[in-house]
């Protein structure tokens, strides 16, 4: 059995992306990306792109999260959120596949 599962994405991180391309005259995809590097070997690259014909493509509420065919296996059972706090705002990235992460929460390692 095969319990290789796509990450989820949250209903607020969606709504997120929604308020970022209310505006846009062409909405984008938030692309979310595993590259090696950072403190702890793996760090996430989160931007605003266009899905290829090789990228996964997550969907709701009308907008599209995309991820890499390299940076699937690593997001594996992952959540991709939005959080909003005191110390700012940012996409985040629940990962039960790391091992360890660093402070910044932007890297990790396997």
């Amino acid at each position: 059995m095969d319990l290789t599962l796509p990450p989820k994405v949250t209903e607020r991180a969606f709504a997120r992306l929604a308020e970022i391309n209310a505006d846009a005259d062409s909405p984008k995809a938030l692309r979310v990306a595993v590259e090696g590097g950072g403190c702890s070997g793996f760090q996430y690259n989160i931007t605003l792109d266009e899905p290829t014909s090789e990228d996964l493509v997550l969907a709701g509420g009308g907008q599209r999260v995309v991820v890499d065919e390299v940076s699937l296996p690593f997001l594996t059972n992952a959540v991709i959120d939005f959080s909003d706090e005191l110390i700012g705002a940012k996409f985040t990235v629940e990962n039960p596949n790391a091992t360890a992460s660093c402070g910044c929460g932007t890297s990790f390692s396997i």
